[in-house]
């Protein structure tokens, strides 16, 4: 494999493990609201139990590609997520991976 090769290599793992780490703080949203609902102090006892996993699916994968702690870069890459996979948006073409 060539230096360049490896290059893209990296790259395209970059992005695809961004998009993964997107994709975990997605779920563990969509967890959150449907584990605290319209009363979330009703159900506060239940809810560790049910959003450990999501919440470790999510922190595991924001480490891995170097977002734990970036805030900033992590939202972007969130709100960029969440419209690639808004189904509203179908014919959109999808940006470049910032």
């Amino acid at each position: 494999m060539t230096d360049r090769s490896m290059g893209a290599t990296a790259v395209a793992g970059t992005v695809a493990g961004e998009r993964t780490a997107a994709r975990a703080y997605l779920r563990l949203l969509a967890a959150v609201r449907a584990v605290l609902g319209e009363r979330p102090e009703a159900s506060l006892p239940e809810a560790g139990p049910l959003l450990a996993l999501p919440l470790k699916e999510a922190d595991a994968a924001l480490g891995a590609v170097g977002l734990a702690g970036n805030e900033s870069a992590f939202l972007r890459l969130i709100a960029r997520q969440a419209v690639d996979d808004d189904p509203r948006c179908t014919g959109r073409t999808q940006g470049p991976a910032a």
